[in-house]
């Protein structure tokens, strides 16, 4: 069967759901956008403007919810790709944002460049176990320039085949990605379909929706794009202290923004992604190592699965900058329960030092910890091997062996046994001979032969060339 864990009991997720909605209705959100305040207040919601407080009834959240589709699909431009949401499927994206870069020729950990980016980019494309782009580094192009967002967006369709997932920064950036995107795909229908590009929002903790980000969704209503609700509530700084208050925080701000969504737009795809974090209690910040995470993660991935949601685990972190041991133990720690709940999206291959850090060696070592971990999730299948087992062990007998049984063969063959694609798993002999190789000498080698075969995949005739002239009407509007 397949492995499923759970941290949760029935009377903690009812505990969640239920303090999450009182939160909602006592204290609220607060939400400085005027826009989204009406469309609140004509839903039901009780809106104080002068304090841009919203506070949200019982039944607006329970119609939202019944509003938000169960199933759907995340599209991207290579063909036939398709990412089914609640489907029993789960992918991995990369943790984004990050301003430094771990250079595998110096190992210095220096500030991002576009190098840095194109190279990362060119490498995600080529793993099938990576489904989704999130900017991975800033490479100091970070901010509200609509200009530098329409070639970002540019760019990232140029080099990455699958699903993009970005934020937006405010509205003006939103016009100019709605126009790449009907460039791209063809027409807002399209857009409309495949789902080829979600949003991610990120409410404030502890509950709060900022203007810029909300209006920059906001402005893409009527193109159906999907949203993924990331608020960051870190237990003892934003969020109350434990591990379930934590849970019911991030929880209540997704739910608040899930509100908004459905009310601009019912049946608008949402997936339940809070990336619930604990301080590091001797400095107060963000790292990302500590086993809470992992609890936290399989948390979020049974409250989306209560909602009937799908979801995205954010608790893959690690405390460390440099590629090595406790980078790859930490991960491997905090993947493992989110991975055993299973989530639709797990994120964070790649990043090192709170997610302050990116690092191509790490992304690969990553990427085979995620198999390893997806090996452990699909669990024991009875099915698997001798048909008759009783009858194989009287076949061969006392201190025979099963090497030549077909059955040995189909299982190997059928996945029974995790076939690994990194690291050493020969004989000490081998092992000496070989110069006792480094898997972190392999995970960059790999690395750099999987950037130097990408080959991006090619637009459609004309739509270079039209995506040009976008990026030159956003960087001439942006000067004017």
């Amino acid at each position: 069967m397949t492995t499923l864990l759970r941290v949760l009991t029935d009377a903690q997720i009812s505990e969640i759901h239920e303090k999450s909605l009182a939160a909602l209705a006592r204290t609220g959100m607060r939400v400085d956008s005027g826009h989204a305040r009406g469309i609140l207040e004509a839903a039901g919601a009780h809106v104080d403007h002068a304090d841009r407080r919203v506070r949200f009834p019982r039944s607006l959240i329970e119609a939202s919810l019944a509003a938000a589709p169960r199933r759907f699909s995340l599209g991207g431009r290579r063909r036939g790709f398709e990412l089914r949401m609640n489907a029993g499927e789960c992918t991995l994206m990369p943790d984004g944002e990050a301003t430094m870069f771990y250079d595998p020729v110096t190992g210095e950990r220096r500030a991002s460049t576009r190098d840095d980016w194109s190279n990362a980019t060119r490498l995600i494309d080529t793993m099938d176990e990576v489904g989704l782009y999130w900017q991975m580094v800033t490479a100091g192009e970070d901010g509200p320039d609509p200009a530098r967002s329409a070639r970002h967006w540019r760019d990232t369709h140029a080099l990455f085949s699958k699903h993009v997932q970005d934020e937006i920064a405010g509205p003006r950036q939103a016009e100019w990605l709605l126009r790449i995107l009907e460039t791209v795909f063809g027409s807002r229908e399209r857009v409309r379909e495949t789902h080829p590009f979600s949003v991610l929002f990120c409410p404030v903790s502890p509950l709060a929706m900022e203007e810029p980000h909300t209006d920059a969704y906001l402005a893409t209503a009527g193109w159906d794009i999907p949203i993924a609700i990331m608020p960051m509530p870190m237990m003892g700084s934003s969020a109350p202290a434990g591990l379930v208050s934590t849970a019911v925080a991030g929880n209540a701000e997704v739910l608040g923004a899930l509100c908004l969504v459905q009310a601009m737009a019912p049946g608008t795809p949402v997936i339940y992604a809070p990336a619930l974090a604990a301080m590091e209690p001797r400095t107060g910040r963000w790292a990302g190592g500590g086993p809470e995470h992992a609890l936290l993660g399989a948390a979020t991935t049974e409250m989306g699965s209560f909602y009937g949601l799908p979801v995205t685990a954010s608790n893959g972190g690690t405390d460390h900058f440099a590629p090595g041991i406790q980078a790859t133990y930490e991960r491997t720690l905090n993947w493992l329960l989110p991975t055993l709940s299973w989530p639709d999206i797990l994120i964070g291959p790649g990043s090192l030092g709170g997610a302050s850090t990116l690092c191509l060696e790490t992304m690969v070592i990553d990427v085979e910890i995620y198999r390893m971990s997806r090996r452990l999730a699909r669990g024991l299948n009875g099915t698997v091997g001798e048909a008759d087992v009783v009858a194989a062990l009287d076949e061969v007998g006392p201190v025979g062996d099963f090497l030549a049984r077909t059955a040995t063969r189909d299982a190997v063959r059928g996945g029974e046994w995790f076939m690994p694609r990194l690291g050493w798993h020969g004989t000490w002999d081998r092992f000496e001979g070989a110069g006792r190789p480094d898997i972190l000498d392999e995970a960059r080698e790999t690395a750099f032969a999987a950037i130097k075969g990408h080959r991006p995949l090619p637009f459609d005739d004309g739509v270079a060339a039209e995506l040009d002239a976008i990026v030159a009407a956003a960087e001439a509007a942006t000067a004017g």
